[in-house]
């Protein structure tokens, strides 16, 4: 099997990143070596595949920035391996520079060109790449042409980043955090584009802190927590075991012992939280007992992926 045919279009095999924290000088050498370190990637193994959009999460300092820069080829990891395209994004970076698009989470543009000239710029310098002019226009941004990039608004600088990633036509697009800033209008429009790209076999990895996002467009998931996948899969198979919720705020009018809620949990103060597996037949029991009595801020809702991962916060806040 050639490495072009391969269905892993990214491989991350066992992976740690280590940073110096504390030095000493070493008097004989005369040169400082390192005697403390930070491990913010602690041994991770990660699969995406070509035609799939992979979204990795996590809260800050969880370790997916660390993890996406050695993707790119950015450094090289302390232990184990990453393959893109079937190349080391670092020693094989000629093979797969060019067939790869990354938007970082920020950026900067040549303040005197123009949309239109920036972009032409970057199209000189791809090997393979689409009409420049049709890139800008499939970020909506043909009206901002002429305009210089230094005064775009943060939203259009987002657009004009996403719009240089995908014009060399990347099998391989890293998008971190890309829809920042974003209006709702430019998002939907920035993530039809994006799924064009995946139905054509692209590979994507996605981080963004908009869980909707992930949870609404991703084929798999990973959550990082302290430098490790917390948990990995279908949003479905991630928040499988996570309970669904019933809450609403508390009746006078109502004794909470005559709920019977079979093995739900209630937690109740001036408002109740009942967690269930079962939540149609839970919900049906709620509205049973509080008969004609309305109950204020009713709310059901099956777990979430936001669910899982405050969750998972949550463990690393209390160790």
């Amino acid at each position: 099997m050639t490495t072009d045919t391969i269905d892993d279009a990214i491989t991350v095999t066992g992976v740690r990143r280590r940073y110096v924290t504390r030095t000493r000088l070493n008097l004989l050498t005369g040169r400082r070596e390192p005697t403390g370190w930070f491990e913010a990637v602690r041994g991770i193994d990660l699969r995406v595949r070509r035609g799939e959009l992979f979204a990795l999460l996590g809260t800050n300092g969880a370790g997916k920035t660390s993890t996406v820069e050695l993707i790119e080829g950015l450094g090289r990891p302390s232990d184990g391996s990453i393959q893109v395209l079937g190349h080391d994004p670092v020693a094989g970076r000629r093979h797969v520079r060019h067939r790869t698009g990354v938007v970082l989470q920020s950026s900067g543009f040549p303040p005197g060109l123009t949309v239109r000239e920036m972009a032409r710029l970057w199209h000189s310098t791809l090997s393979n790449p689409a009409p420049a002019d049709a890139a800008v226009a499939s970020v909506g941004l043909e009206a901002q042409a002429d305009v210089e990039t230094a005064k775009l608004s943060g939203g259009e600088r987002r657009r004009l980043d996403i719009a240089l990633a995908i014009m060399g036509r990347p099998e391989v697009l890293v998008l971190d955090e890309p829809t920042t800033g974003l209006d709702p209008e430019s998002r939907r429009a920035i993530w039809s584009l994006v799924q064009g790209l995946v139905e054509q076999g692209t590979a994507v990895l996605l981080t963004t802190h908009y869980l909707e996002e992930a949870e609404q467009l991703a084929d798999r998931v990973a959550i990082m927590n302290a430098g490790l996948i917390a948990r990995e899969g279908t949003v479905a198979e991630i928040v499988a075991d996570a309970p669904a919720r019933i809450s609403f705020d508390r009746p006078s009018g109502l004794a909470l012992a005559d709920l019977n809620v079979g093995a739900a949990t209630i937690t109740a103060s001036d408002s109740v939280l009942i967690e269930t597996r079962t939540l149609q037949p839970t919900l049906r029991a709620v509205l049973d007992w509080a008969g004609d009595i309305p109950l204020r801020r009713l709310d059901a809702r099956s777990a979430s992926l936001e669910q899982v991962f405050l969750a998972i916060a949550d463990t690393k806040e209390q160790s």
